[in-house]
């Protein structure tokens, strides 16, 4: 099992990276697009920036996928236990878990049920029905990236108590409980 969550985590990295490649691409492209059609041409397209917008929140949330898989991102505890003894690091972890499921398991939660556990008013629900002006396509393309990029999180947290700590770091925990 431990290294079925290992290998699903490395997988689902790697395509978010190209994804997130793609997108930082993309949000280029449209920029460049929209300055030179308005100081050359001095009549930008409309679709340019909403499509650089929606790039640019793929990026960021699907980046922060990247970046906690890589723990580059924000990391609670690290000053409070900053050699990390087994016992004391291990809390650490298990304090990050928390809080890392106190705000991600809610917002997972809204992105699919509203208040009354129903699905007909969930965000993804709202954001189905509205269109957008410039593109004609449902705004549910682009907000999709919210649930997606967290349950890439979660993954990735799966992951790092699979990794675990080795049979000889579990027995000196063990034995430092006793």
């Amino acid at each position: 099992m431990r290294r079925i969550i290992l290998g699903l985590s490395n997988g689902i990295n790697a395509v978010v990276r190209r994804i997130t490649i793609f997108a930082v691409a993309l949000m280029f492209v449209a920029v460049m697009i929209q300055v030179i059609a308005r100081y050359v041409f001095s009549s930008p397209p409309v679709w340019t920036e909403d499509v650089a917008r929606y790039a640019m929140v793929w990026t960021g949330l699907l980046g922060a996928s990247l970046s906690f898989k890589s723990r580059s991102d924000a990391v609670l505890m690290q000053s409070v236990f900053p050699s990390r003894p087994h016992l004391l690091g291990l809390l650490a972890e298990a304090l990050q878990t928390v809080a890392i499921l106190t705000f991600i398991l809610p917002v997972l939660y809204f992105c699919f049920f509203d208040l009354r556990g129903t699905m007909a008013r969930s965000y993804l629900a709202r954001q189905a029905g509205i269109t957008m002006d410039t593109l004609g396509i449902p705004m549910v393309w682009i907000s999709v990236v919210v649930p997606v990029s967290f349950i890439i999180i979660l993954i990735h947290l799966a992951a790092r108590w699979a990794e675990g700590h080795s049979r000889h770091d579990q027995t000196e925990l063990t034995a430092a409980l006793d």
